[in-house]
């Protein structure tokens, strides 16, 4: 159900680690729960992020969410077709509904993050609530 080349935080977002860099979108599960994503406000390239803070403001028809970066660094690209395109958060999250792509201030950042199998009983977990 979930990407298995990804990793997954405990706020719904996937990361996936290229190069050197992590690049971060919100997961399929993030974006049925949101309904349709009207609007989008991403940071700006060369900003820096904090672990566990707010780097993104997503607004849908049911409510405004603030989406959280797994690791820290500098931001390194930003997906700007969104701001035009908001609705590929929902039709495509693990594709062309990236998010941000960072180089993380150290290395191994992501061994606390859930694979696809934890997050899928995560997300379980998190229904049954």
């Amino acid at each position: 159900m979930y990407p298995k080349e990804l990793k997954y935080t405990k706020t719904h977002e996937w990361v996936r680690e290229d190069d050197g860099f992590i690049t971060v979108g919100i997961t399929s599960f993030a974006a049925e729960e949101l309904s349709d994503i009207v609007y989008v406000e991403l940071p700006t390239e060369g900003q820096e992020v904090e672990k566990g803070s707010s780097f993104a403001t997503l607004e849908s028809v049911k409510a405004v969410s603030d989406v959280c970066s797994p690791v820290s660094g500098k931001i390194h690209e930003v997906n700007h077709g969104l701001q035009d395109h908001p609705e590929l958060l929902n039709k495509d999250s693990y594709g062309e509904g990236w998010m941000i792509s960072v180089i993380p201030v150290k290395k191994g950042g992501l061994n606390n993050l859930m694979n696809a199998e934890e997050y899928e009983r995560f997300v379980e977990e998190e229904k049954g609530k």
